[in-house]
């Protein structure tokens, strides 16, 4: 399957020479890489790398932003049979040292010069700590990094400056039964300690054939990449363009006004983010409209509330399919989107129709049994795109499994029509108040209606009689005001008794942490927070 994959791109080399596959983005200039320039660089790369002792089932560890080099370590790597590691250019020394201890590369590729950054400190330091002394590549990347020492990398194995412009014709790899391993994304460690989630090279080729049919893309598309391709959701994006024949524009670093221009500009087709990312181009787009009308397909994914406003605007003002979309680093990502033609009333919410090959349930954890349709459940999984192995933890994946082999996904869903679901929210963040699961979505999307409400998120405590209980964090509009007993009020009247907030908190802004895919609200630190301010007006109440 990986010999597919690669065959798929170098059959483009030979009938599409010409054809540009990679486009290099900065606000002053573009690169762009042909088909055939693609080919012979990951070749030459693949070349050097089997020279540097990089063999099958090897891995290799990549921290590099979105260039055209992240794409060129990855296919050489899989023409080797070595699998690759992402590296988010925003880790720091303990993330990184985790992939080092976890991964054991035998070579790591550094970025030199990437915004004036400097990751040879991290590296050195990570690296004290692990186990195995990798290689350094050290990349300047497609616009160059301005001079650099190689021999400073140089961790004790040797670091050099890869060149990938000579063509070359070194075997690929004859996998049979060993190293089948292709990629490996970093979790999110929201259910225990990060893992490193690994996936077979033919689960790649097929997730991203199927992605490509799912979107509808093909060549003359231009897939405009704004997600680290370190991440799953970013990687499975440009895969399945590639896979379509289509171009990945890859955006160096996020900046909204810069990438409505590229969009404009090249013509963009497809894209795909969290709404933190894209209600950001909503508002810069707002203030100085651009040429978005190319846009055909957006995926959404909801980290802070903002998906329908980015739906509205994509379809009014692009003509665009705007969809939520559900993955994670154990099934990948795209796996679940909603196509232009289902009845499901509000498309943007995450879920979808799984692609071919990914089958789902929804599982009632209390009767060990399928939910109902309509019921709320975990989301199980079972299917070629789901996780083949956790990197340096080979008893994490049995774990993880149910009894007859299915994925525990940790995540709440509801079966919403044939083979259709939706994402609710993390198991842990439902909220079961009198006897019914309510997700806390429904409730901030009451508080959100108010027109002084800029941002809401609601959690859970847990009262002093064992009873859970709603509190809300809400930002205000600026040049608005509103009380937390309006708030209240407003909720009461339209939803049910049960599900009000108790109390309301007016804060500045809600925390957030910067994920590979998006900044997401920490709701366990508003959890915490909340049940601390709780139980203290419980004692204070107490004594007087």
């Amino acid at each position: 399957m990986m010999e597919r994959l690669l065959g798929d791109l170098d059959v483009l080399a030979e009938t599409s020479p010409d054809a540009v596959a990679l486009i290099d983005a900065r606000a002053d200039t573009m690169r762009r890489t042909t088909w055939y320039e693609l080919q012979v660089r990951y070749r030459a790369l693949a070349a050097d790398l089997r020279q540097r002792g990089v063999v099958a089932g090897g891995a290799v560890a990549v921290w590099l932003p979105n260039w055209s080099d992240a794409i060129v370590w990855q296919l050489a790597s899989a023409h080797l049979g070595a699998h690759v590691v992402g590296v988010n250019t925003r880790y720091n020394v303990t993330e990184v040292a985790h992939v080092l201890r976890a991964a054991r590369p035998s070579v790591v590729a550094v970025a030199h010069g990437f915004r004036g950054l400097d990751f040879l400190p991290r590296l050195r330091e990570a690296a004290a700590v692990s186990p195995v002394k990798p290689a350094v590549a050290v990349i300047s990347g497609p616009h160059g990094g301005g001079a650099v020492s190689v021999r400073d990398y140089d961790l004790g194995m040797g670091a050099w400056a890869p060149s990938m412009t000579a063509p070359s014709d070194v075997a690929r790899a004859d996998l049979g039964d060993q190293a089948k391993l292709m990629v490996a994304f970093t979790t999110s460690g929201s259910t225990g300690d990060a893992k490193l989630a690994g996936h077979w090279a033919s689960a790649v080729h097929r997730h991203a054939r199927a992605d490509a049919a799912a979107l509808d893309l093909a060549p003359g598309d231009v897939a405009v990449c704004i997600l680290p391709l370190s991440g799953v959701f970013g990687f499975n994006l440009a895969y399945a363009a590639l896979a379509g024949g289509a171009t990945c524009l890859l955006e160096e670093t996020f900046d909204e006004r810069v990438i409505l221009e590229h969009i404009a500009a090249c013509g963009g087709t497809h894209m795909a983010g969290g709404d933190d990312m894209l209600a950001r181009l909503l508002d810069a787009w707002a203030s100085q409209p651009a040429k978005i009308d190319t846009l055909r397909w957006i995926g959404v994914a909801d980290f802070i509330g903002r998906s329908e406003e980015v739906a509205r605007w994509g379809r009014d003002h692009a003509g665009a399919w705007v969809t939520g979309v559900y993955g994670s680093s154990e099934i990948m990502a795209l796996a679940m989107s909603w196509p232009s033609d289902t009845g499901f009333p509000e498309p943007w919410r995450g879920g979808g129709q799984p692609i071919p090959g990914l089958q789902v349930r929804i599982w009632d954890r209390e009767t060990a049994s399928p939910a109902r349709r309509g019921v709320p459940g975990e989301l199980q999984f079972r299917g070629t795109s789901v996780v083949n192995e956790y990197l340096g933890d080979p008893s994490a994946l049995p774990s993880g499994l149910t009894p007859d082999g299915w994925f525990s996904s940790g995540d709440l869903g509801v079966q919403v029509g044939d083979n259709a679901y939706t994402y609710v929210c993390r198991m842990e963040e439902v909220l079961r108040l009198s006897g019914f699961l309510v997700h806390p979505g429904e409730i901030e999307e009451r508080l959100s209606s108010h027109p002084a409400v800029e941002l809401a998120k609601v959690v859970g405590i847990t009262d002093s009689d064992g009873h859970s209980v709603p509190i809300a964090f809400v930002t205000q509009v600026d040049g608005r005001e509103v009380s937390a007993r309006e708030l209240i009020d407003w909720c009461a009247s339209a939803i049910a008794k049960y599900k009000v907030p108790r109390v309301v908190h007016l804060v500045a802004n809600l925390p957030t942490t910067a994920g590979i895919n998006g900044s997401k609200i920490r709701t366990k630190d508003l959890r915490d927070r909340a049940q601390r301010e709780w139980d203290e007006e419980a004692a204070r109440r107490r004594t007087r």
